[in-house]
């Protein structure tokens, strides 16, 4: 079955290809990730602590653009206002690092690079590295996404220990043992996604739209990819535009400081740690992160 699927797409592809000499389009991808439960201080009040949890919840649900042609793309996020709140949880406040979604991604399948925006305490940073490589499994099985008709591949690949996410959910789970043992409550044994050397990614694709492409990072399939599934993440497309009237230019960003992403993690950390000392030293002298005030 599988050989069958594999030789049905590479005659969908012949055929795209042929016809694809100026193929452009876009793509619209609604993702949301699972987030756990906040807990906050002990002493916060519930209902804050409910209103900062809506908050997480919502930030966790994303729009995407994927701006595409034949050999590279920009994945940017839409951009959503935010009001501000009374309990400090609107955009920007007094510590910011920009998110890893909100910088504009570039990547060029020809040269398997990528690059990408990213603001650390309103400084700009340009970085570029290479594109992670997916060994793709081809499946056996087959579902329309809209009027697609997409076809399953997995992949399993090893979590960067050096990462600055994997990094994060290890000061996460420290955090929480910590929390644990202050209010007496047995740790649980079992070892969640988080702490997994490998991760399952699982991908649909559609052989239809013939460029090898797909939301964030993820690539090297012969046809557009319309879904991601991870461990905590789904990307799902949700409207294709295919060869528009207007002309669209597809460039990488050359405004801010080149770094490569391994450096650039290890940036951000050494300022956070930086900014959580602070922020625990202001309050043990009573006057918040900026230490007391007279």
């Amino acid at each position: 079955m599988r050989k069958l699927i594999i030789s049905i797409i590479t005659v969908i592809l012949l055929v795209a290809t042929a016809n694809a000499q100026d193929f452009q389009g876009k793509a619209i991808y609604q993702t949301k990730t699972t987030v756990g439960e906040f807990r906050g201080r002990s002493d916060m009040p519930e209902a804050q602590r409910k209103r900062m949890m809506e908050r997480i919840k919502k930030a966790s649900e994303k729009t995407f653009e994927l701006t595409f042609d034949k050999s590279s793309a920009t994945y940017i996020k839409e951009e959503v206002l935010e009001a501000p709140s009374a309990d400090g949880g609107g955009r920007g406040g007094r510590f910011r690092f920009g998110s890893a979604d909100d910088g504009k991604l570039y990547k060029n399948i020809q040269d398997k690079s990528y690059t990408k925006e990213a603001e650390m305490f309103g400084k700009v940073f340009l970085i570029k590295d290479e594109l992670q490589t997916y060994n793709w499994v081809m499946g056996s099985e087959t579902k329309k996404i809209g009027n697609y008709t997409c076809y399953q591949a997995t992949a399993v690949i090893p979590k960067d220990s050096t990462s600055f996410q994997t990094l994060m959910d290890k000061r996460r789970r420290e955090r929480d043992r910590e929390r644990n043992k202050e209010e007496n409550k047995d740790e649980s044994n079992e070892i969640t996604s988080d702490e997994k050397s490998e991760e399952i990614i699982t991908a649909w694709f559609t052989p239809e739209i013939p460029i090898s492409n797909g939301p964030g990072n993820y690539w090297g399939l012969p046809g557009l990819i319309l879904e991601v599934n991870t461990a905590k993440t789904t990307m799902l497309c949700t409207k294709i535009v295919l060869n528009a009237d207007e002309k669209i230019t597809i460039a990488a960003s050359k405004k801010g400081k080149e770094i490569n992403q391994a450096d650039y993690d290890a940036l951000l950390l050494k300022k956070m740690d930086e900014m959580s000392e602070r922020f625990q030293g202001g309050r043990r002298s009573g006057g918040g992160p900026g230490g007391r005030r007279n």
